[in-house]
C-alpha cells in the first residue's frame, strides 16, 4: 500500500489542506459516524418501501373490499 502522502497528491489543495489540519479526536469522530450515516440513508431507503408498501396494500384492500360489495349485490333481489 502507498504512504499516505502519495496517494493525497491527486486530490485537490482544498481537500488535502482540510485532512492535513484533522486531528486525531477528529478522525476518530469521523471513523465512528461513517456507519452510523450509512445506517441512515439505508433505513431511510427502507422506510421509503416500507411507505410505498403500504399505501399499496391500503389501496388494494379497498378496491379489493369494493368489488366484493359489488359482486355480492349481484346476488341480492332488488328491492
Amino acid at each position: 500500500m502507498s504512504e499516505p502522502a502519495e496517494r493525497m497528491v491527486e486530490l485537490p489543495t482544498k481537500t488535502r489542506e482540510f485532512l492535513s489540519d484533522l486531528s486525531p479526536e477528529d478522525i476518530a469522530t469521523i471513523k465512528n459516524g461513517l456507519p452510523i450515516i450509512r445506517m441512515i440513508i439505508g433505513f431511510g431507503k427502507v422506510t421509503k418501501w416500507l411507505a410505498i408498501t403500504s399505501l399499496g396494500l391500503l389501496v388494494g384492500t379497498v378496491m379489493l373490499w369494493e368489488t366484493v360489495q359489488k359482486i355480492i349485490g349481484w346476488f341480492k333481489p332488488p328491492p
